[in-house]
């Protein structure tokens, strides 16, 4: 047995760690959670709020995409996917901008909500516009969060970007289609897609975990 367990249903945002941990290229065991045994006790005292994905590395539980993603870089150095002296500062900045406002915008605006204007204030991301925006200006100007090197932020980032975009949630606009494809094209990303368009499991709506 492998000293990394991955928690996941391909129907999830556990497509993310899967392309993580291929790469990172570290050995790990798969459990594949059914969405009717996603409630269960035994999966609930691994993550008690009864969500995919997570991981258990050693015998310790890690929830949340990007807390998974940064921990995985922390503790594979030899993938040099964490950040740099100098690259800190993008790398979590925009990976904890993307968990935090980005998805609040791009959900709420996929549910049919906005925050009026005299409230935007109270939101972390103001108004999806602005998120949108942001993102643009980050993407034009470097190929990848943190400039001109992959890191484990991208896998975080570029997923919160090409699942929404893949859905009509955010615009295909140039520098993301610019982005997805540069992603798109690595081999950790393809073999994580294969993989997982490989399991069979019971039916779901989408990222409904």
């Amino acid at each position: 047995m492998a000293d990394l367990i991955f928690y996941t249903n391909p129907q999830s945002r556990g497509r993310i760690i899967r392309w993580m941990l291929e790469e990172v290229g570290q050995p790990y065991d798969t459990e594949v959670i059914a969405y009717d045994q996603i409630k269960s006790a035994a999966y609930l005292a691994v993550n008690p709020m009864g969500k995919v994905p997570a991981i258990k590395h050693r015998g310790h539980v890690v929830t949340e995409c990007a807390a998974i993603c940064a921990y995985l870089a922390d503790v594979s150095p030899d993938a040099g996917l964490a950040p740099r002296g100098d690259e800190k500062a993008d790398y979590y900045r925009w990976m904890f901008y993307a968990a935090g406002p980005v998805e609040a915008a791009v959900s709420n605006k996929a549910v049919g909500w906005e925050p009026t204007p005299e409230r935007e204030r109270m939101f972390g991301y103001g108004n999806f516009d602005k998120v949108v925006a942001v993102l643009d200006e980050l993407l034009t100007n470097r190929d990848y969060v943190c400039g001109d090197r992959f890191t484990a932020a991208d896998v975080y980032v570029g997923s919160q970007i090409m699942f929404p975009m893949q859905f009509g949630m955010l615009p295909e606009i140039g520098s993301f289609v610019r982005y997805r494809d540069r992603l798109q094209a690595r081999d950790a990303y393809r073999r994580a897609q294969d993989i997982d368009g490989q399991i069979a499991v019971q039916p779901a709506e989408p990222q409904e975990a």
